[in-house]
């Protein structure tokens, strides 16, 4: 698997996740400053601290498309088993 690919996944998501924070938030009063509103606020905390299997179907089903992005991505290269050779040759090498 190729580890810059996989860094620029998660880069995209960081990224698309910033863009849709601040289009949430209110621009604050300092210049360049932004607040993040109360009812996001208490959305996102209340989803920091629940566990994935007791999400709504619909936080899930955010989830799942995340992850199919890394699926799709890892498929392209090689099968799970063959990761796992390719990590393991790795390690005998060192």
């Amino acid at each position: 698997m190729d580890k810059e690919k996989l860094a620029e996944l998660c880069h995209d998501q960081w990224s698309d996740w910033m863009k849709y924070l601040f289009s949430k938030c209110e621009e604050g009063p300092d210049a360049g400053t932004f607040v993040i509103p109360k009812w996001a606020v208490d959305r996102w905390k209340r989803q920091v601290a629940t566990d994935y299997a007791d999400l709504s179907e619909s936080e899930k089903n955010s989830d799942r498309k995340e992850a199919d992005k890394f699926i799709a991505l890892v498929s392209k290269k090689s099968t799970v088993a063959e990761e796992i050779r390719q990590i393991s040759n790795n390690l005998l090498i060192q």
